[in-house]
């Protein structure tokens, strides 16, 4: 399974971004699918995640509110609506695919960078 993340860039805080992430290489069929971020000197962390079936959702309380996963299976593809920025959420923005329960995220994107600008 490959993942490629796309439309990051940079954007004035209070500004808004939709990030996205298409899934290939052969059947997919995951359990859920998550995006994370690593800011410059910082730990990598958890922001949201999906589930493939049923679609619930899940939030870190630093992004909820403002932050809206979304996913379309027919396309194998998992969005990530950024509004209300801050120049806090300055990362590297990637995304993540686990695909039994219980098991960790095996597949990982290969990041795309947002700015904010205060």
């Amino acid at each position: 399974v490959q993942l490629q993340a796309s439309g990051g860039g940079l954007v004035q805080a209070g500004g808004s971004l939709r990030l996205s992430c298409a899934a290939s290489g052969g059947t997919f069929s995951m359990f859920q699918m998550g995006w994370f971020r690593r800011a410059p000197g910082k730990e990598r962390e958890f922001v949201a995640r999906i589930r493939w079936s049923g679609g619930s959702t899940y939030y870190a309380d630093t992004v909820k509110g403002r932050f809206t996963i979304s996913s379309d299976n027919a396309k194998n593809t998992v969005s990530l609506q950024m509004n209300n920025l801050k120049p806090e959420d300055t990362a590297v923005y990637y995304c993540a695919a686990q695909s039994v329960q219980g098991g960790t995220y095996e597949y990982w994107g290969q990041g795309t960078q947002v700015t904010v600008s205060s």
